[in-house]
């Protein structure tokens, strides 16, 4: 059986304010402001496409993990030539270095403005 190739479209992301969280990643990547599906979103020079979408009940996810709160159900790993100057620039930006951190000198995890964790990883270790 043959199956469709699949290609990913784009990547839709939660959070309370949905103009803030495009805002920070436009500003954190670079990465044009659009608007798609009625949503404010951010292009890459690749195509990739994240979207943001407010929800009135949001939740944000507790990092690490623990039983009985908000779980994350994905983060982002973006590779930086510094991870130091990258952790810099996020924090200017509005991002929160998280409390615990497990990637010793390959990568820091850092928290959006809306809670989700995501990665700044040292370019060379991919």
């Amino acid at each position: 059986m043959a199956y469709e190739t699949y290609t990913l479209g784009n990547v839709m992301v939660d959070c309370a304010d949905e103009k803030e969280l495009q805002n920070f990643y436009a500003e954190l990547l670079g990465w044009e402001k659009r608007r798609l599906f009625a949503r404010p979103a951010v292009k890459g020079p690749n195509g990739i496409v994240f979207l943001f979408c407010e929800e009135s009940d949001y939740e944000p996810p507790v990092w690490p993990e623990q039983s009985g709160k908000q779980q994350k159900q994905m983060h982002f790993d973006f590779q930086v030539a510094s991870i130091a100057e990258a952790v810099k620039r996020a924090e200017d930006l509005g991002a929160k270095k998280a409390a615990e951190q497990f990637g010793g000198d390959e990568f820091v995890t850092m928290l959006d403005p809306a809670g989700h964790p995501f990665c700044l990883c040292r370019k060379d270790t991919y």
